[in-house]
């Protein structure tokens, strides 16, 4: 039996670029990205499995109800979820997965996987992250204050995280993320477990 995975959890403020993190890592890295599924209608150019798992209100209920979430949410009317069942499945094959959620999630989850990697990506100042935001060319005024405001609020859950990575540039971070994924599967407890297990 493959030596289990890791569950590797990005979050960070919008804007500090952790989707281009986790996209490199994978780019690099057999690496596996969970999808979520939702019950918003796709959008031109999304693909099943791929974007997102598109479920009806139903089908979404009755997976909660089977308790097949490691954490969902609802936003603007919509569900999101973390499907249970098929993080466990790849991380039983061995591969890392890596779960990139937002704060509210992430916590969620650390409650119910407590050896997971928590990791929490920073800007490399609450300025230049103002500055990314309005290069989006996105957002309104109200908008933008609003996600700044959010952005000081979601920092403070900064200490809830094993490890914090400032994403001065992507390579860096990247780097970065990739030492801290080779020093968890150096920890005792881990090497202990795997090198004591009893092969029947």
């Amino acid at each position: 039996m493959p030596k289990r995975g890791l569950l590797i959890v990005i979050s960070g403020p919008s804007g500090a670029g952790k989707g281009t993190i986790c996209k490199s890592i994978i780019n690099e890295s057999d690496c596996w990205i969970s999808v979520s599924a939702t019950t918003r209608a796709p959008r031109a150019g999304e693909i099943e499995g791929t974007n997102y798992f598109f479920l009806t209100k139903e089908e979404f209920n009755k997976k909660i109800e089977d308790n097949d979430f490691l954490e969902y949410v609802e936003v603007y009317g919509n569900l999101y979820g973390t499907p249970k069942s098929k993080v466990e499945e790849v991380l039983n094959s061995g591969r890392d997965v890596i779960l990139e959620i937002d704060i509210q999630g992430a916590l969620k989850v650390k409650e119910k996987v407590d050896d997971g990697v928590y990791i929490f990506i920073l800007p490399p100042s609450m300025e230049e992250l103002k500055q990314r935001i309005i290069k989006r060319g996105s957002e309104t005024p109200e908008s933008l204050m609003t996600r700044f405001k959010s952005a000081y609020e979601e920092i403070n859950f900064i200490s809830k995280y094993n490890y914090a990575v400032i994403n001065n540039t992507v390579e860096e971070a990247v780097r970065k993320i990739q030492s801290i994924i080779t020093a968890e599967k150096c920890r005792v407890g881990r090497v202990k477990d795997s090198f004591f297990e009893i092969k029947e």
